[in-house]
Parts: C-alpha cells; structure tokens; sequence
C-alpha cells in the first residue's frame, strides 16, 4: 500500500532495544553515577542504532550523554529540565522502536535531504541571529512564498557572537545573488532550479540561480495572513506536532514564527506583557496577558534593549512576528515587530526599513516611537495568575527531576517523609488524578528492592522504574502542554 512505513528490520528493534538498557541503567543510577562506564553504554548503543539506520534514537542517545557530562561537570551549568527532556527522549524513543512499531517519524532522516523546488517566488520577513551554546553563530533569515509556505535561508558556522551579529550583513549564498541577508529580509529573490529541504531550507546547489525581487510590506498579502488568524489558535495547531520535530543532527525544531496585533501593558520582572488586539482593533474583554521574551538573552544582541524601549509605551500597539514557547504559558518570543495598520499610536519606522524592525539587529531609538509617548522606564504591572506554575504539577516534575538528579533512591527518599514531594492527594483536588496515580506507581517502583534470603538483590533491572517514570514523564508533559494552550486562550 502507497505511504505504508516499512516494518523494522531485527537489528533495528535490537539496537533500540539496547538503546532502552542503556538509558533505563543510566536513569536508575543518576547523575553521580552516571560516569565513564554509564557514558560508554549509552555511546556502545548510540553506535549500534547508527550503524542499524535509526539516526533520531542516536541523536538522542548523544544529546543525552552531552547533558550527563555537563551535569557531572562541576564548571557547567546544566539545565535539570533540558536533561530531564533529554531522557524523555530518548526512553520514548527507544521504548517504541524496540517495540516493532515503524514509525517514519521516530526512525528519523541521518541526514537533510533536498529535493528540487523548480522556480521559486520568495520574500523576506525578518532576519534573526543565532547563538548557540557549542559555538556556532549565525543568521537566519524567514521567507514566504506566494501561497503562503515557510522558507529559511541560513548561514551558520563555527564564530560565536561575533558571527552572529556581522553575519546580519553577510552575502546571502544562493545562486550568486547579489543581496546581502539584511536586504533579503526587506526583499526577495526569484530562485531558478531551487532545492528545498524537508524542514523548509533553501539549498544553494551548483545549479541554482537566483535574482533579487523587490520586498513586499506586512500589509500586503500573503504577509498579511500570518496576523490573520488569532494567537490561541495557531498555537494549538503548533502543539500538536511539537513532540515530532527532531531531527538526526540534534537541531530541536523550532516552532514556526506566529503574527499578532497586541497592544503594550507594561513590564513584569524579564517580561513586557502585552494583550492581543481584535480584528477590529480592540483589546478582547477578559483578554490574557501574553509575555514577550527575548529571543535570544546575551546583552550584545539588541533583543533586551528593543524589548525594554517598547515595555516603557504602555497603549503602544505593535505587530509582531515571534516564536511561541511552547514550554511557558503564553509567552512569545518576538523577532520583529512593526505598526500596526490603521493605528494612531504605533511605530514610526524608517521607509528604508519596509515597515519592521529585526530585533535581533535593528535598534530601536525614541524616534521611532510616537509623538507624546511616555519615557523609556518600564511601567510595573501585575501579570495575574500564570496557570502552568500555579498548578500543583510541579510536585510532579519536581518528583522526576529528582529521579534525573540523584537517580532511583533519590525518587524513592522524596516520595516518602513527613511532606512528599508527589501529594497525591492535592494533585487529585485539582482534578489531575492521572498525575497522582502515575506518580504513585513511579514511587512505588522506586521502593521495590527485593532481596533473597542473604540480603542479594533479586531484580537489577531497572525496566519496571524506567517504564514508571517514562509513563510519568510523558503524562506530565501532555498535561502542561494543554495548560499552555489554554493560557493563550
């Protein structure tokens, strides 16, 4: 049958196998435990998944041994969640892999493959710098077709903050084009004999040709469909295949840019709150507050001091292209921002600008802002209850984290005492009786030691914990994910 996955050869769904051995062992030991031997596991089957063609299992084996070495790293600063996801990963992978299933998805691609695109019509929306923490800088700049499909070129390579932000500037390397990345933005390009990768990049194959285009402005369509649509409903659809984007590299597939009208409240500790406009051009009564955050935090890049500039122009209503985060409630990391149409008490850009500001680049200054708006101190505001920390599902979290941490005993000593961690008596008054029962069976598990006559452990497999916490740790994460889509709503 056409579009019918291939069933999974034996040395796949042995090599996954390995894989879930490896990962459960490291998880029942923990971070102190988790040494050279543990490592060498984890490598052991990382290589034996390559080797059998499962390129997402591998790269989630590796992510995973780069976060136990940071963690065991006294000098580094690992995040608990990042490693915590790292697990997730990794132990879901695996788990269904080793289980026959032939999902395309969980197999992977080893590497991003390009086909051939024709003739293709692009224009540029924003630029934006990328930093990362192994090294590598950069620029990526967003494009649209004409029907509305997403692009990107990108030019990323070992530099730092250094070549992120002259990278701004670079030569864009398509086909001889002679516009830089900061013209593409505010431009376009007609592509002859493109080349597309499944994730939406532009190639810049021997025969490709391109020639600029003159750029088109947020009002003019089909820009102006990405701030059609309201906030809440684009980001539910986001959520659905958030889970699924991961590649073989260990690029995490970042959420598509989201377009809204939203008007300034104020400033809250590292957040500008806003409230998104109407179609009429009215704030919606009973309208959350959303929580723009800097897209990238490093204070060389302009993205702290554009957000701060527009925090102290409370009224100031704005349109901006940002990246949901899909791990806090209601929060968008904004990319550009421009004015928003019709409004009297707007930005004020340069015509060389095309109507918005990138960011990560551009700078904003008070000239830009309007006549009579207020100084550049943030005005305090009270964000009001943020549904995703108020929840009782911390304990929950905080109940894995420690199994990530100190491994089993650790889940075993905070399941227990005078206060546990888990409650599960507070986390079914909140109507989370999955979480609670789940969290049982993980602390339960986590205690279960059976020993012989002689003291000698009966069981050393750490399958059953594994499994337990696994379960846990993907109900936890289906449950934030559906507080976070109705914190935009």
């Amino acid at each position: 049958m056409p579009g019918t996955p291939e069933p999974l050869t034996e040395g796949q769904v042995t090599a996954a196998g390995a894989l879930w051995e490896a990962a459960a062992t490291a998880l029942a030991a923990g971070v102190p435990a988790s040494g050279a031997v543990v490592q060498a596991e984890l490598l052991r089957a990382a290589h034996s998944a390559r080797v059998a063609g499962l390129p997402r299992a591998e790269a989630a084996a590796l992510r995973l041994v780069r976060g136990l070495r940071a963690a065991r790293d006294g000098g580094a600063t690992q995040p608990l969640a990042a490693l915590t996801a790292a697990y997730r990963e990794l132990l879901l992978v695996s788990a269904v892999l080793a289980a026959g299933t032939p999902d395309p998805a969980l197999v992977g691609t080893g590497r991003r493959a390009y086909r051939p695109g024709g003739s293709v019509r692009v224009h540029g929306l924003c630029r934006e710098p990328v930093l990362s923490a192994t090294g590598y800088g950069g620029v990526v700049t967003h494009l649209l077709t004409p029907d509305g499909a997403r692009l990107s070129v990108s030019d990323v390579k070992p530099g730092g903050l250094a070549r992120a932000r002259g990278a701004g500037s670079a030569s864009v390397a398509i086909g001889g084009a002679v516009l830089d990345h900061a013209g593409l933005a505010r431009g376009g390009l007609l592509v002859v004999g493109a080349t597309v990768s499944t994730d939406g990049r532009l190639g810049a194959g021997r025969g490709v040709k391109a020639t600029p285009l003159p750029g088109l402005a947020w009002t003019d369509e089909p820009v102006a469909a990405l701030f059609a649509r309201p906030a809440a409903e684009v980001v539910a659809d986001r959520q659905a295949h958030a889970e699924r984007q991961s590649d073989a590299s260990g690029y995490e597939g970042r959420s598509e840019l989201l377009g809204c009208d939203v008007e300034v409240v104020g400033a809250y500790a590292d957040h500008l709150l806003v409230r998104e406009l109407s179609p009429d051009g009215t704030v919606r009564d009973g309208a959350p507050p959303l929580r723009l955050l800097p897209a990238h935090p490093h204070p060389d890049l302009p993205f702290v001091a554009n957000l701060r500039r527009l925090a102290g122009c409370p009224g100031l209503r704005i349109r901006v292209l940002g990246r949901p985060d899909l791990d806090r409630a209601a929060t968008l990391r904004p990319v550009a921002v421009g004015p928003v149409p019709g409004a009297e008490f707007t930005l004020r850009l340069p015509d060389a600008w095309l109507g918005r500001a990138d960011l990560g680049y551009d700078l904003l200054q008070g000239e830009h802002l309007p006549a009579g708006a207020p100084g550049s101190v943030p005005l305090a505001v009270d964000p009001g209850s943020d549904l995703l920390a108020d929840s009782p599902l911390w304990r929950v979290r905080r109940l894995l984290e420690s199994g990530v941490s100190g491994g089993r005993r650790a889940v075993a000593e905070a399941a227990r005492g005078g206060e546990p961690v888990s409650r599960p008596d507070l986390l079914r008054r909140a109507g989370f009786g999955t979480a609670a029962e789940l969290a049982g069976t993980l602390a339960a598990e986590a205690h279960r030691r059976t020993r012989d006559a002689f003291g000698r452990l009966t069981d050393t497999s750490a399958d059953r914990y594994a499994r337990a916490w696994l379960a846990s740790a993907v109900h936890l994460s289906a449950a934030e994910r559906s507080l976070i889509a109705a914190s935009w709503a």
